[in-house]
């Protein structure tokens, strides 16, 4: 089944579809980055699980949050909570810092009613923190889990409060590197994507501008610990265009990741845990615009 973008466009006044989740009603929800065209917003599209039809928005009325990207939902608590990237026609050309001091990237954690399906909380984390990745913890019980700020390099982690407002504070950071030959003085590691390990013991995340994945032990939510990393390419592997001038968890540069003789180009992106928590499956392309300016020897 193809839905097509004219449908989307038609039916729902949507563009640039991105997480997909399967409803416990056995419709199918589709966060949307924007709209036919390519401003941001942060809507919904619900298809119908058998037929592929779009039967709408998913919203209710009411406020529309300006930019969308990712989203989880826990009906238990009756929310759901979804994420922003940037405007669509901005993101497609490249990441321009100038871009983010403009409010064209994105800066809340937006907080939706799930029976009502409206939103009643925007939880602000900063100019320039580009909350991407969101998990809750798998346990259907728990009003906690995780967002991955892109460019501030902030993992923070939302919980419910005793009043029932949801709030999100920092529990992971990973600091920029000062360096020579690259876009700018300060590299970010980008944090693109997280996952939860089905037990809810180890939190995964990937650094696609620096390079690594890591494995955290969040036995202890409010605490992650660092168990585990590893380089999968990145940008300041040793030989390449750029020198770490002050880093402040490494002490060298790493070396490159070599697989079978081949050199692998890009950095670690998309993470997909095996059932088992035993294999990670690892991707390293991010969006062709983005490649195209960050890692042109991938293309």
């Amino acid at each position: 089944q193809v839905v097509e973008a004219e449908e989307l466009s038609q039916k729902g006044k949507a563009s640039f579809p991105h997480t997909s989740h399967c409803l416990g009603s056995g419709e199918i929800l589709i966060s949307c980055l924007g709209d036919p065209d390519g401003n941001g917003k942060g809507t919904f599209i619900l298809l119908d699980g058998e037929t592929f039809e779009v039967k709408g928005n998913w919203e209710k009325g009411g406020k529309i949050p300006t930019l969308g990207y990712d989203f989880w939902y826990q009906p238990r608590h009756n929310v759901l909570l979804s994420t922003e990237w940037g405007i669509p026609k901005i993101v497609s050309q490249g990441f321009h810092p100038r871009d983010v001091h403009e409010g064209l990237y994105g800066r809340h954690i937006n907080v939706w009613e799930w029976s009502g399906r409206r939103l009643i909380q925007e939880l602000d984390l900063g100019s320039g923190s580009i909350p991407l990745e969101i998990r809750f913890l798998h346990d259907p019980d728990a009003a906690q889990g995780f967002v991955g700020c892109a460019l501030s390099g902030e993992i923070r982690r939302f919980h419910k409060d005793t009043e029932g407002k949801w709030e999100a504070e920092k529990v992971i950071e990973v600091p920029s590197k000062k360096v020579q030959g690259w876009l700018l003085p300060e590299m970010p590691g980008l944090i693109t994507d997280l996952l939860i390990s089905l037990d809810d013991r180890f939190l995964y995340f990937s650094n696609w501008i620096h390079g690594d994945v890591r494995q955290y032990d969040i036995s202890d939510p409010k605490n992650p610990k660092l168990v585990g990393q590893v380089f999968l390419g990145g940008s300041i592997c040793k030989g390449g265009a750029v020198t770490v001038l002050e880093d402040r968890e490494l002490r060298d540069q790493p070396e490159p990741c070599v697989v079978q003789g081949k050199k692998i180009a890009g950095g670690p992106q998309m993470l997909q845990l095996s059932l088992d928590g035993r294999r990670l499956y690892v991707t390293n392309s991010l969006f062709s615009a983005w490649d195209r300016q960050f890692y042109p020897d991938m293309l």
